[in-house]
């Protein structure tokens, strides 16, 4: 099996490439810039460009949709929120995963079951809405909704899409008082990757396979 995850420079999928290492899979890391990872700036389609034609005739079993930023944490409705954070949390968020998805949709095509794993966030959900981080929750809706809509269009080509709340982990984003640490993430994680099939495609899961409300 060969999986491809953006984004695997840290957090999540640091340890998702790891585990997956550990398990034998032929695993492909991209990072925006200074590691051992094949580089890859989601923003960027020339980048996405490059990296298609290295991949070039390479099946592709599992995509996982991973890089993401959270700029927005600390800002305040009446002065915060600049119109350059929002174009820069879209940019990585929404038409990162898009763009990845988009360009390589050739080497998914050359798989037997190809997958594709799209990590958004409890966040999206607009029947919790506690208020606060308007642009990420705002980006990680975005990002269910486009999963979703994926779903539909690749069902015909029998391309599996999944949609994932990796729970609140303690990374540099989620911060050291989150409930799980980035192991039991990433072991969830690839349990629910391993079960999507045509018959869940388009469904909001959490990390330990519940059903998420959207």
């Amino acid at each position: 099996m060969t999986v491809l995850i953006t984004g695997a420079n840290r957090g999540i999928g640091h340890e998702l490439y790891t585990l997956y290492q550990s398990q034998g899979a032929s695993v492909i890391g991209t990072a925006r810039s200074g590691s051992d990872h094949l580089p890859l700036e989601v923003t960027d389609p020339t980048s996405h460009a490059a990296l298609a034609a290295h991949l070039d005739g390479k099946p592709i079993d599992l995509l996982v949709c991973n890089a993401g930023v959270y700029f927005d944490t600390a800002e305040s409705l009446d002065t915060g929120y600049p119109a350059d954070m929002w174009a820069q949390t879209f940019a990585v968020n929404v038409t990162g995963v898009f763009l990845t998805v988009q360009s390589l949709l050739p080497n998914l095509r050359l798989a037997k079951a190809p997958k594709i794993a799209i990590i958004s966030s409890q966040m999206a959900s607009h029947t919790r809405a506690p208020g606060g981080s308007y642009i990420y929750r705002a980006s990680k809706a975005a990002a269910l909704n486009l999963g979703r809509n994926l779903a539909t269009d690749l069902r015909s080509v029998g391309i599996a899409v999944g949609i994932y709340h990796p729970g609140w982990v303690q990374t540099d984003m989620g911060g050291a008082a989150a409930d799980i640490n980035v192991s039991e993430s990433a072991q969830g994680l690839a349990a629910q990757f391993e079960a999507l099939s045509m018959d869940t495609t388009g469904k909001f899961l959490t990390w330990d396979g519940r059903e998420h409300p959207f």
